[in-house]
């Protein structure tokens, strides 16, 4: 049984609603309870009228944790998107990292649908797979520079109030740093994303499925920035993978691999 658990259905068979009740106090009448019979505290919890109200107050007493202060939340925070980005990177930048996975997964440019229908209808359905290919090809080059970019924002992005994103969903930090950071981690991101682009001649593959359209009659000639486009779909499906990151390390303690991760997230548990 968890000491929590025990804690709380010895602080409501005692009857001590008081906050200012010493926690070292309770705490030993708790493992005295559980080791005499911590099955009938339990029971008795449950048949208390005013369980609510005092799970209430004992709860509230339980989370005053003096020891964990905002600045730990804060460095615990930092540092599960540290490692959330890098192991993020690393998973996107394996060979089908983009891909093959549904959740990066780059598409065709929506602007651009029309002329892909058309185009496959003209038999040019091989063209526009190897195009695809080359779009996610180059997202997957691009997440091998990745580390150091998502690092610098990090480093540098300011959190006030740490407790407000531990306490928040199981995705808070990354959307934080989404909200807080985007724009300029897209700035920095795209001169590696044009030398990608570049790598795995993503142009190459686009000019003569360009050219071929833009001669049919009637249509609205197609030349989307493929440089921006790869840009945000590849900083979109790194934050997708940081936040399956963020969540893991909420929820599992093996993925808190270091003391300030076990000190923060073991703190919310």
């Amino acid at each position: 049984m968890k000491i929590h658990s025990i804690l709380l259905t010895a602080y409501i068979i005692c009857g001590m609603s008081s906050k200012s009740q010493n926690i070292n106090s309770l705490l030993n009448k708790a493992k005295d309870a559980a080791i005499t019979n911590s099955t009938s505290i339990i029971d008795a919890a449950k048949s208390n009228t005013t369980t609510s109200n005092v799970i209430n107050k004992a709860g509230g007493l339980i989370g005053q944790n003096k020891e964990l202060t905002n600045d730990d939340v804060i460095k615990g925070l930092k540092e599960a998107l540290t490692i959330g980005t890098s192991n993020s990177a690393s998973l996107a930048s394996k060979t089908d990292g983009f891909l093959k996975n549904s959740k990066v997964f780059i598409p065709w440019p929506t602007e651009a649908k029309d002329m892909r229908a058309k185009l496959i209808k003209m038999g040019m359905q091989k063209k526009v797979t190897e195009f695809e290919t080359s779009l996610n090809r180059a997202a997957e080059e691009a997440a091998k520079k990745a580390t150091p970019v998502f690092s610098d924002a990090i480093t540098s992005m300011s959190i006030s109030d740490g407790f407000a994103i531990l306490n928040g969903s199981d995705s808070a930090a990354t959307h934080y740093l989404r909200e807080k950071t985007f724009s300029p981690l897209k700035e920095k991101f795209m001169p590696v994303v044009k030398e990608a682009i570049a790598t795995t001649k993503v142009t190459s593959y686009w000019s003569p499925l360009a050219t071929a359209y833009n001669k049919l009659p009637g249509v609205k000639k197609q030349n989307p920035d493929l440089n921006d486009y790869v840009c945000t779909k590849a900083v979109n499906g790194l934050m997708i993978l940081i936040l399956d990151e963020e969540a893991k390390i909420r929820k599992d303690p093996a993925a808190r691999v270091s003391d300030i991760l076990k000190k923060v997230f073991g703190y919310k548990k």
